[in-house]
């Protein structure tokens, strides 16, 4: 189907995409952030599992059904965005890498294969390293927690030395997908009609609770996530700003990770110069009529930030900031086909 070309590019071509997992949170997000950039995509295929066949969606001005992924169905595709289970990435990537596919991973099931970059658009901008290559490997997209605490982090570095610097994520249900979006929303009308609670995804309560940990009977892991955090921060920032000191914890929201990330700077910072340094691209800065919170970045790529000085050291400052996390995520996949793109040999209308 036809799509209007981006503004932005004079790549004068339309390129074939393929959408996989396309009934999943990220994936709906990743159809929805191609048709706002006006990606140049001849043909939008949205494959998934059967649970999510016929399912009817959106593609620009045009509905189109999820299709099943076949072999035929990726071949001769220009871009392949993998939003689906780790499971099942790993089982159908290689298709579409044998079928000429660009392959781009939001489901980390990649991380470890052979010849992967791991990928954040927004840091490498922010510290200069964009490169075009014309040879492109399998991209596995930063966790979004970790792209907004380095861009956070890269940013207040330019203050002054961060001397330390210590963060707590809160986790939104929407990491671990429609499942576990679910199953909040479950134990919450359950606690309140006194009802059982499922905890097929959690293993604990999460509902009107905080956890650092999941339950016996979860298959998912808070500490593996937050390791993944630490190591996707490491590997996109670098030596641009120090690590800091990590804790995850799971919160009873459905959207949007919160920061509450606390640095303490050298000599002379104040919180007029750290909040200068802060705003710019993907970040906005609070108002005095509105903080940052969940349910105002929903729907959108800004981090909201507020700056504040602690109350007891005159060097420290708490950062409080919101991010949707499916969005960051989603907006960075497609940004890096973007790049990607400009090197792409095919995808010329004939």
């Amino acid at each position: 189907m036809a799509k209007p070309k981006n503004e932005n590019t004079n790549w004068g071509m339309l390129f074939r995409v393929a959408v996989v997992g396309a009934g999943t949170l990220k994936g709906r997000e990743v159809k929805e952030v191609l048709s706002e950039r006006n990606f140049p995509a001849q043909d939008v295929r949205l494959l998934d599992d059967e649970e999510s066949l016929g399912q009817i969606e959106q593609v620009g001005d045009e509905a189109t059904f999820i299709q099943s992924l076949l072999p035929e169905h990726l071949t001769n595709m220009d871009f392949a965005f993998f939003a689906s289970d780790p499971e099942f990435t790993l089982k159908t990537w290689k298709q579409a890498r044998d079928g000429g596919s660009e392959i781009i991973d939001l489901s980390y099931a990649l991380e470890t294969e052979k010849e992967v970059q791991l990928r954040s658009p927004w840091l490498e901008r922010e510290l200069g390293k964009t490169q075009l290559s014309l040879r492109t490997h399998p991209v596995v997209i930063a966790h979004p927690a970790a792209i907004v605490l380095g861009l956070l982090m890269v940013r207040a570095a330019r203050v002054g030395a961060i001397r330390s610097a210590v963060a707590t994520v809160l986790e939104p249900a929407s990491e671990q997908g429609k499942r576990g979006m679910d199953e909040l929303h479950e134990q919450t009308v359950n606690l309140l009609s006194f009802q059982q609670l499922p905890m097929t995804i959690f293993g604990t309560q999460v509902a009107f609770n905080l956890v650092d940990r999941y339950g016996e009977g979860s298959v998912l892991s808070l500490a593996n996530a937050e390791q993944r955090v630490l190591r996707h921060y490491k590997q996109t920032v670098g030596d641009a700003a120090p690590v800091p000191s990590l804790m995850l914890l799971q919160a009873p929201t459905f959207h949007g990770h919160g920061f509450s990330l606390y640095i303490e700077i050298a000599e002379g910072a104040t919180v007029e110069k750290l909040r200068e340094e802060l705003a710019g691209e993907h970040v906005t800065m609070a108002t005095q009529t509105e903080a940052p919170n969940n349910v105002s970045a929903a729907g959108q790529e800004q981090v909201l930030v507020n700056v504040r000085r602690d109350a007891t050291k005159e060097n420290g400052f708490w950062i409080w900031a919101t991010s949707d996390n499916l969005r960051v995520s989603a907006t960075s996949a497609v940004e890096c086909a973007e790049i990607m793109a400009a090197s792409r040999p095919r995808g010329q209308v004939q």
